[in-house]
């Protein structure tokens, strides 16, 4: 243990802070956010529509029209929608909604849905919406009743059908329905997501399709980039509505997800580019495939070559047509897609540290972000951690009791994405890439001193050959290091509660070169710490010993903007209040390049360097010294 006159002075030096920080905030508590740590409180847009008090309410004097009818007559799985609507009585609150499927009866309906016996028994959200004088000539609506949208559909498994209601979110009243529409293909299998496996020399691939397996058999046609291709089978999993855990995942948030299929690509050669395609065999001996794809291999651990590895959390989705964003809900989502797509060959595997999707229980949203980031997550593989709006709900087994996760309890992001985990319900694991060796917490469970976790996070850490990979960094969802935000200002201790407690004391007996958490909606860099001192002097350059851990706060991939408290402490040595993530460059065994760069135009605005051998990670540190003895 570090124990110093100056240890004693920056604890009291941090009790003021707490103090001076509480007298500034009372007069914001109410509207901090439980979610965020530090914004201003947001809802979920599909959850502000009271779709079950619909009152049917057809108008002679409404109409509403979709075209074209038929979608990706070319094999798209993305296109523009034009729908046109004229309504006599029109309101500045009158809204349209996007339905899938286009039917608008109880089939929907659950018990738990406790639908009124009277028409339209509409029990499910739509899948985005938006106010009728959305347009560029506002007040045209409403003078004239008539308006043009436009909305960007994906393929979703189903037909849609636009609905439009006057009366707002809270009162809706049904006005008019338009024709169904629907994609030429609507099973097709579609959104690969890229994963490691649980050895250096294996790629998963998931995906979505409508195809049950007593329908067509699902396999991937691979190989390696112009040579023979081979095929792998697939698995097929899906869920239904009583998997979920509470509302609205189990009543207006519940939408069929179709089925999500893994295939094990093995015995792959290190750092080559292999080309592959999903494929379903109808029982008629007929096939569907999708596109071709590229991806390339993992390098062998420890293999010498440029490593580039992006990291950050709390991204969300957005629409690309202004759908459901009246409440800036993720604003910054769509430029962090839009940075690593345009830099996607500099990239060579991502981590989303948790808060994925932010669908808090509304299911389609999780085919709207595979969507989004399917360029990405097709091409390099795109590692999950666990956060609170994936995993939380009470009385369900996570060790924060909220209801973050809208009733989901973790099943969508444990179906929907493979991680190299032994159990996908602990969602922790380790993964290696070349010269770097990760170790991925689950702070949704208990991850303290004789927990199953922590022993999991001592082994993981141990585990790391530095010599070969000599890149070693720790991740969780939840804060349990250092941050000066708001809220951990006001809990008192800068980190989340008991976070880094015992941690710590691994972080620094394995030599953890930086550790990064997201959750907080924002970027902080502290200095390399333990037991809260900077224990080194710099601020863009790293030599010799590793005697400690660099801590990175990387929530700002979307989601609305977390804030800090008023007094910066002495360890933290870059804030930022804005959307961004971080790039980690890998050079060789001894050096390493950090940048962290905004989402608004992909520049850099922090960066420090790492360099040293070998033998300054095996040297003797406090509470990092390995036992010697005299003895010959």
């Amino acid at each position: 243990m570090v124990e110093t006159m100056g240890f004693d002075f920056l604890y009291l030096k941090t009790l003021l802070v707490v103090l001076l920080q509480l007298l500034v905030s009372l007069v914001n508590v109410g509207t901090l956010s439980a979610h965020g740590h530090g914004g201003s409180t947001r809802e979920q847009p599909l959850s502000k529509i009271a779709i079950q008090n619909t009152v049917l309410a057809l108008r002679d004097s409404a109409s509403i029209g979709a075209s074209p009818v038929i979608l990706g007559i070319k094999g798209e799985d993305i296109q523009w929608v034009n729908v046109e609507l004229e309504y006599g009585d029109p309101s500045e609150d009158d809204w349209v909604g996007v339905f899938s499927p286009a039917n608008f009866n109880s089939s929907s309906c659950s018990p738990e849905n406790n639908p009124r016996q009277e028409a339209p028994f509409i029990c499910s959200a739509p899948i985005k919406y938006k106010f009728a004088n959305d347009s560029d000539s506002i007040s045209n609506y409403t003078r004239t009743g008539k308006v043009s949208l436009k909305f960007q559909l994906i393929n979703q498994r189903g037909d849609f059908a636009f609905a439009l209601f006057s009366g707002g979110l809270s009162n809706p009243k049904l006005v008019a329905v338009s024709n169904a529409i629907s994609f030429a293909n609507p099973k097709a299998p579609l959104y690969p997501r890229l994963s490691q496996g649980k050895s250096w020399d294996e790629m998963t691939v998931t995906w979505t399709s409508g195809y049950n397996i007593v329908e067509a058999i699902p396999f991937v046609e691979w190989g390696l980039k112009g040579e023979h291709q081979t095929r792998s089978p697939a698995g097929t999993l899906t869920f239904h509505r009583n998997s979920m855990c509470a509302a609205p995942a189990r009543t207006v948030g519940w939408r069929d997800p179709g089925f999500i299929h893994t295939s094990f690509l093995k015995d792959l050669w290190p750092n080559s580019v292999y080309t592959y395609r999903l494929g379903h065999r109808l029982e008629n001996g007929s096939y569907i495939w999708s596109k071709v794809y590229t991806f390339k291999s993992s390098p062998y651990p420890g293999q010498e070559s440029l490593q580039q590895v992006v990291i950050f959390g709390d991204m969300g989705k957005a629409e690309r047509d202004g759908s459901n964003e009246y409440n800036s809900y993720q604003p910054g989502s769509l430029n962090t897609t839009d940075q690593l797509i345009s830099d996607l060959d500099n990239i060579d595997i991502v981590f989303h540290i948790g808060d994925i999707t932010y669908a808090n229980g509304y299911i389609s949203q999780w085919d709207q972000f595979t969507s989004q980031v399917e360029p990405i997550a097709s091409t390099v593989p795109y590692m999950l951690a666990s956060g609170n709006h994936e995993r939380d709900s009470p009385g369900t087994g996570s060790f924060y009791d909220t209801a973050d996760s809208g009733g989901e309890c973790g099943v969508l992001a444990e179906t929907m994405f493979y991680v190299p985990a032994n159990n996908r319900a602990k969602f922790w694991y380790s993964t290696d890439y070349g010269m770097f060796h990760f170790c991925i917490a689950d702070s949704e469970h208990d991850w303290r001193e004789g927990s199953e976790q922590y022993r999991f996070i001592e082994q993981c850490l141990a585990s790391a050959d530095r010599q070969k990979q000599p890149w070693l960094i720790f991740s969780a969802h939840r804060v349990l290091g250092y941050s000066s935000s708001s809220w951990y200002g006001l809990e008192g201790s800068f980190q989340e509660p008991m976070g880094r407690d015992s941690l710590q004391r691994l972080w620094q007996k394995y030599k953890v070169d930086i550790a990064f958490y997201g959750h907080v909606h924002n970027y902080e860099r502290t200095c390399p710490i333990y037991q809260n001192q900077c224990v080194n002097t710099e601020k863009s350059h790293y030599s010799g010993t590793v005697n400690g851990t660099i801590h990175v706060v990387v929530g700002g991939g979307g989601s609305h903007l977390s804030d800090f408290s008023t007094v910066q402490p002495t360890w933290s040595l870059y804030r930022d209040y804005d959307y961004g993530f971080v790039k980690l460059t890998a050079f060789n065994h001894s050096s390493l390049l950090f940048e962290y760069k905004k989402s608004s135009d992909g520049k850099v605005y922090d960066s420090f360097t790492i360099s040293r051998d070998y033998r300054d990670v095996l040297a003797c540190v406090p509470d990092g010294c390995q036992p010697t003895t005299l003895a010959s």
